[in-house]
């Protein structure tokens, strides 16, 4: 499995800045993200707090592919470049797209096992 992680900042001007951007991803955003090929799921979560810390980070976006190949094929499509021509007019500046690869040799050391009866 592979995905693609976008992290967005709280944009400048306040809670009306955050409540705008947040309703135009929803509306407009998503739904061009949403017609992608090869993309399997998306979870949007909102970042509540940063444990020891304080983070600008108000939402992350988890895209799920099968594998490199289909994510690269599903950021060439014209679906998702409209996606990203629509997030630089509602939230220029404001992501950072991760891309992340399963790594079941590094998990599955750390992750003990467990039998279930």
């Amino acid at each position: 499995m592979t995905t693609l992680l976008a992290l967005y900042r709280r944009p400048d001007g306040g809670e009306e800045a955050k409540a705008t951007f947040e309703r135009r991803y929803a509306a407009e955003h998503l739904p061009l993200v949403a017609g992608t090929p090869g993309l399997r799921e998306t979870t949007i979560h909102r970042v509540t707090e940063a444990l020891g810390g304080e983070t600008d980070l108000i939402l992350v976006a988890v895209m799920r592919f099968d594998d490199r190949a289909s994510l690269d094929a599903g950021l060439a499509s014209d679906a998702m470049r409209a996606a990203g021509r629509n997030l630089r007019e509602i939230g220029p500046g404001l992501a950072t797209l991760l891309v992340l690869e399963d790594a079941p040799e590094i998990s599955g050391s750390v992750w003990p096992t467990v039998d279930t009866v």
